[in-house]
């Protein structure tokens, strides 16, 4: 694997070479990228604090379910499905499901980073979207751990004080619909998705989730339009299979 061989040369070294140099990347370039990210997402919680609390989730608990899910596609999917009138064990359902994608997630990150057994509970609450992206995007498991913390505390501390904030000031902005607070959240993880979908099939999974969540938003109650949508994945991998199979020799082109 790259990171094997990248890492295989970490160790190795260079002859009165700093750690940074033999990563290929400074630990300045390294944190700068984490920061960006950090706060570029952290500050979309105030859009969080706003919709959860004109939602009618009080205080507490809007400030509880990101200090403690802290996974924000599935916060607001839960918090709108709540505001839509839908059943909360639906609504939990639904963002449960969507969070599932961060165990994925852990399981790759386990291997990059490496990171002490003693460590590893606290480092999994991190595990999300954005931290994901840049620990992935560097060149060694020293930069990749470097990435991940940066990335992890400054958007979890943002993220937090954003929704404090956002849930104290919802009054004063009113209708939240007016100002498309309620759309940030799926802005930003789409933002996110749309540069991860490289291969066909990737990009026909997400093409097929997106119709089938908003054909069948009229007709099904509020949050089961997110977990049929789920069910793009195996269709489409499914049609994958049975078009390999029909080929000469099963080979696929």
């Amino acid at each position: 694997m790259a990171e094997q061989t990248a890492f295989a040369d970490e160790g190795a070294g260079t002859a009165g070479a700093t750690a940074a140099e033999v990563d290929g990347k400074p630990d300045a370039a390294v944190v700068r990228d984490a920061l960006g990210v950090g706060i570029a997402v952290g500050l979309s919680g105030f859009a969080f604090g706003v919709t959860s609390a004109s939602s009618g989730l009080t205080l507490a608990q809007t400030c509880v379910l990101s200090l403690l899910v802290f996974t924000g596609a599935s916060q607001f999917a839960l918090v709108g499905a709540l505001a839509a009138g839908s059943n909360p064990l639906t609504a939990a359902a639904g963002a449960f499901f969507l969070g599932v994608r961060n165990a994925f997630y852990g399981l790759r990150l386990s291997q990059l980073l490496a990171l002490p057994r003693m460590v590893r509970p606290f480092a999994a609450h991190w595990v999300i979207d954005e931290t994901t992206a840049v620990s992935l995007a560097q060149p060694s498991r020293r930069a990749a751990r470097l990435g991940f913390t940066v990335t992890g505390l400054s958007l979890y501390v943002l993220w937090n004080l954003t929704t404090l904030l956002g849930a104290l000031g919802a009054e004063a902005i009113g209708d939240t619909d007016a100002w498309g607070l309620d759309a940030a959240g799926p802005a930003v993880f789409l933002a996110l998705l749309a540069p991860m979908l490289r291969t066909t099939t990737e990009r026909v999974v997400a093409g097929l989730a997106v119709l089938l969540g908003l054909g069948l938003l009229p007709v099904l109650p509020a949050g089961v339009p997110v977990l049929a949508a789920a069910l793009a994945a195996p269709l489409v991998l499914f049609l994958k299979g049975r078009q390999k199979a029909a080929r000469p020799g099963g080979e696929e082109r």
